[in-house]
């Protein structure tokens, strides 16, 4: 059998694996499918774009903005505040006020506009890739939502009353090559960080010239994702593991359960507007 770890080929009946010391590599449940990995990477980007877009049509389904009916692109397609909110807005009111904790996950899967969802999920198709190549599919589930959870957070308690989008998680994924690059160093390190912080300084702009957009959450999700890819590792220093796998799982099950909440709420609303 492969070692669900290491992928080498050793005896079913091992204690532990020869190579990486992963204990009972031969169990059932280190085998399941899920724990042992997606069949392709690529299924971690589509599983995050889905959930989105999943929740970007309820949000429209339940109230759509009337503005949503002009030509104007930035409003194209929008959602109501209400509705938004129904499905976990974050922000210091929700989080701060109404100890809506759970919106610091939820708000990682709203969004405003049809552009919007679809700015944040192109940028999530470039740097979501980048990621799992150098730190591997589990770590990068685990950066995209503890950094976006950290992003609002810091968000939240620097004033931001109401606050939505994937751009907290995604800065968190370039934060977290920022510091593979410094770390790394070399030509590809160096190259790699030069190219990042490009996008970096593209977005502080981007933020400053446009209203409206959550510059705080853009920073710390940067920040928080720097960080959680520091405490993690990266595959040139240690390989993905039984643990990065379980965090990673702990991450899509939290997700999970709240976008379900959020679904629920979501529901509920439109049999109540019936």
């Amino acid at each position: 059998m492969l070692c669900p770890n290491c992928r080498r080929l050793i005896s079913r009946d091992e204690p532990s694996c020869p190579y990486c010391g992963t204990g009972s590599p031969g169990s059932w449940w280190k085998n399941n499918r899920f724990i042992a990995g997606f069949t392709e990477q690529d299924q971690i980007i589509r599983l995050i774009i889905y959930a989105n877009v999943g929740m970007y049509v309820l949000a429209l389904l339940i109230n759509p903005r009337a503005s949503s009916l002009a030509l104007h692109p930035f409003d194209f397609l929008s959602p109501s505040n209400s509705s938004l909110a129904r499905l976990g807005s974050t922000g210091s009111i929700p989080v701060l006020h109404l100890h809506r904790w759970w919106t610091l996950v939820a708000a990682n899967y709203l969004h405003g506009s049809l552009l919007h969802i679809l700015f944040n999920m192109m940028a999530l198709r470039q740097i979501g890739p980048l990621v799992i190549q150098e730190y591997g599919g589990y770590r990068m589930l685990s950066i995209y939502t503890i950094g976006g959870v950290l992003g609002f957070a810091i968000s939240a308690l620097a004033g931001v009353s109401f606050t939505i989008g994937a751009s907290a998680a995604v800065c968190s994924l370039i934060g977290a090559v920022l510091y593979y690059g410094k770390s790394r160093g070399g030509t590809y390190g160096q190259n790699l960080f030069m190219q990042v912080r490009g996008w970096a300084v593209s977005i502080f702009v981007f933020g400053l010239l446009v209203p409206g957009i959550n510059n705080w959450g853009h920073g710390g999700g940067m920040a928080a994702g720097a960080m959680v890819g520091y405490m993690l590792g990266y595959q040139e220093r240690i390989r993905e593991n039984i643990r990065h796998k379980f965090i990673g799982i702990g991450c899509v099950a939290l997700t999970a359960l709240v976008l379900a909440w959020a679904v629920l709420r979501g529901f509920l609303s439109l049999l109540l507007a019936r």
